[in-house]
């Protein structure tokens, strides 16, 4: 084998690869030589922690990825799920942190572009988009800079795709100051017998190149994921990979249009790793072997080598396995879209990855070698201690909280205003969430919900975490997190179907760190065993530091679930004057972790509030059949900021007032009010169904209490604390985005 472009492999090279001493000697072995620089280029992306998942694979394998409404679990480029009448569900979700915080736009941009190939090339029309966006502080000097450029990159991409972004989170803390989170989020359509796969079976099969040519944009990008920030961190925006969405709307039809036909054994977007990760993975999963020629690969920049090919993350391209003969049909349909088409490789039975270029054989590796034999490592971790607080008191309050801020009506209108609470209207106005026609509810609510075109079926879809919490405990903290994305599912009378995780943390390397991932992909699965909620897919997000400060674990959920009518779909807003409001759940006054505490009291302490799974479902279960049995039509789940907050966030959507009083046995109203225990809704209902709904959960043991009433007045009013007009809490709740945004010019990206 000819060493092409080759360059005296040191030490210090193999570290420059991301690859330690001990797993270069592990390459060595495995090729029984010394490896060719494409070698190892290959081999450091292949095993760099953003593919192989080497620090988590044992754990995740923990997880429950099965029920009888799935079809296709972790393994594959997206989960799949039946939802009857002959359609599925394709969605997935996945992280572009690094990229973004190096060049936002494009990092965002490109983020939403690999998220959505990832859906189409199983076959499914993407129909909806998510993210889950966290931010540094406020006042940081590169904040404002970058929710500029991430939400900028978010719309241009999925509004030129024509895909509606429907919802998602944005949250600010400390802790991602030099590191922030983009996490994207992709659901899409297809017939259950249309779903294609990347496994490459057979040999003698051409192997085909699609989309836009080859540049050296984003080499080494599965790398540089893959490693802690440092202060030049800057240095690297050549490893940011550039999206074109109009070609790749372009590749989406001329995909679709090629599926339509018989003529694909494997279809495989290049995605992190390029034309390495695609090639490999389908000869690995077909259980087969690949030959490529570079000469054919198209190529935007002169004198690329081997190396700069094979680890180029250009955007927009995919690579297909057909069946013999079907060139010529393949290759007209891409060309009528106007994007490149070539004939790179050939399958083999060889089980090898060979890398043709310029006559020299420039890599022959071992497909096992690159997957089966990648690393896998059992790193040792420590459980910390989990933040201490009262749990099960009324007063769960880390410290007193001082007599100025008992004014309750003022502390309200503090937390609507403040960042993470604050309304994201001016956010999700920069997207495009109408484009097709089929969101029948926007942002805003509790989950999106767009409608199955053709028929009267919903997907409810939503992205949740609360990084405090996991912080504080992060089994808890994770358990509630799935919990969180099940009862927003949940309060639009959707029932929740599976999850996709996220998941975003610090450096594995580290016992404590480790033992946050390991606390957190446990609470998930425990979380997913009992509500039925199972993981069809995911991706993890590790080495989120920078200068050795790491981030709040955060595990984020994205969950979907099935509306069976769209016409019986509850949302936040009220509807009535003279409405009864009640409760389902119980309100115990868990202040520790809250938002209260930490935007009135300025404290992040005590222990997050625990989560009864158990509680969970059986709360969840009743609220959803009230829902589709049509006799409730406004829920609003009760999470961040307790139930003043929830109500408040009722009256401005409907823009009807409401008066409410403490009930039960709670007499604080600081406790009971702001208090963040979990398994609650709110519902509004007409009075005269109110005693029976009452009497039906508690036949049910389900713990719930008549609280207040709607009333015609523009008012929030609360027994004993007096009144505030909610155009004053309009006021308070949506100015602060536009405000934070406007107040001192952005720099402008591209």
């Amino acid at each position: 084998m000819t060493h092409q472009n080759s360059r005296p492999i040191t030490l210090e090279v193999v570290r420059e690869h991301g690859l330690s001493p001990e797993e270069y000697g592990r390459i060595q072995q495995l090729l029984g030589r010394e490896p060719s620089l494409v070698e190892l280029g290959i081999f450091s992306v292949m095993w760099s922690e953003h593919c192989s998942y080497k620090s988590t694979r044992v754990h995740l394998r923990k997880l429950p990825t099965t029920a009888p409404w799935v079809i296709q679990g972790p393994g594959e480029n997206a989960g799949v799920i039946d939802i009857g009448d002959g359609d599925s569900c394709i969605f997935k979700m996945e992280s572009h942190n690094h990229p973004s915080f190096i060049e936002p736009y494009q990092g965002a941009a490109t983020g939403v572009g690999g998220i959505m190939r990832d859906v189409f090339t199983m076959g499914a029309r993407p129909i909806a988009m998510m993210n889950a966006l966290r931010f540094g502080e406020p006042d940081h000097p590169k904040t404002r800079h970058l929710v500029d450029g991430v939400v900028r990159g978010i719309g241009g991409y999925g509004n030129c795709m024509g895909v509606p972004t429907v919802g998602g989170e944005v949250n600010f803390h400390r802790s991602y100051n030099g590191n922030i989170l983009v996490n994207a989020m992709c659901v899409g359509l297809a017939r259950t017998d249309k779903i294609f796969k990347s496994a490459a079976k057979g040999a003698g099969n051409p192997v085909v190149y699609v989309g836009s040519k080859t540049g050296r944009d984003g080499i080494h990008g599965a790398t540089m994921a893959s490693a802690e920030f440092s202060e030049d961190s800057e240095e690297k925006r050549p490893t940011v990979q550039v999206g074109d969405p109009f070609t790749e709307k372009l590749l989406l039809e001329a995909c679709l249009e090629l599926m339509a036909t018989d003529a694909i054994v494997a279809i495989q977007d290049m995605g992190a790793a390029g034309l390495t990760s695609s090639s490999a993975e389908m000869a690995d999963k077909g259980g087969s072997g690949i030959e490529l020629d570079l000469d054919r690969v198209p190529q935007r920049e002169a004198e690329m080598t081997a190396y700069d090919m094979m680890l180029s993350e250009s955007q927009e391209r995919m690579l297909a396995v057909l069946k013999p003969g079907r060139e010529g049909e393949a290759e007209r349909i891409f060309r009528k879209w106007e994007l490149d088409f070539a004939v790179i490789g050939v399958t083999t039975d060889t089980h090898r990855l060979v890398v043709k270029h310029k006559g020299d054989v420039v890599a022959d590796i071992p497909v096992h070698a690159l997957s089966e034999e990648a690393p896998r490592y059992e790193r040792p971790y420590q459980k910390r201690p989990v933040a201490i607080g009262l749990t099960g008191e009324t007063k769960i309050v880390p410290g007193p909280y001082s007599l100025a801020n008992r004014d309750i009506l003022r502390s309200l209108s503090t937390i609507l205003s403040s960042p993470d609470m604050a309304s994201r209207r001016w956010v999700w106005e920069q997207y495009d969430h109408t484009v097709m026609a089929d969101t029948v509810q926007i942002p805003g609510g509790d989950a999106a919900v767009v409608r199955v075109r053709g028929t009267n079926k919903g997907l409810a879809i939503t992205t949740d975490v609360s990084p405090r919490y996991c912080k504080a405990d992060p089994y808890e903290g994770a358990k509630q997190a799935v919990a969180e994305a099940w009862r927003n599912i949940t309060a639009v009378g959707a029932r929740p179907l599976a999850v996709t995780d996220n998941l975003n943390y610090g450096n594995p390397e580290k016992p404590e760190i480790m033992g946050e991932i390991v606390a957190g992909v446990d609470g998930i699965g425990e979380a997913c065993r009992a509500l039925d909620f199972p993981v069809i897919g995911g991706n993890c997000s590790l080495y989120n530091e920078t200068n050795g400060e790491g981030i709040l674990p955060t595990p984020a959920i994205g969950g979907v679930g099935l509306m069976a009518d769209v016409h019986r779909m509850a949302t936040i807003a009220l509807k009535r004057a003279s409405d009864a409001i009640i409760v389902i759940g119980e309100t115990r006054g868990h202040l520790g972790q809250s938002i209260f505490m930490r935007e009135i009291q300025h404290t992040e302490a005590g222990a997050c509030p625990p989560v009864d799974l158990a509680t969970e479902k059986k709360n969840g279960d009743f609220v959803r059949k009230l829902i589709e049995d049509g006799r409730v039509d406004t829920v609003h789940d009760v999470s961040d900021g307790g139930l003043l907050v929830a109500l408040a966030e009722m009256a401005l959507a409907g823009n009807i007032g409401l008066e409410v009083g403490i009930a039960g046995e709670t007499t604080e109203s600081i406790p009971f009010f702001f208090g963040e225990d979990q398994a609650r809704y709110i519902l509004a209902l007409p009075a005269e169904r109110t005693q029976d709904i009452l009497d039906e959960a508690r036949g049910h043991g389900i713990f719930v209490t008549a609280l207040g009433k709607t009333h015609a007045a523009k008012t929030l009013r609360v027994t004993d604390e007096g009144e505030i007009p909610l155009s004053q809490l309009r006021t308070a709740h949506e100015s602060w985005f536009p405000n934070y945004m406007a107040s001192e010019e952005v720099p402008v990206t591209n």
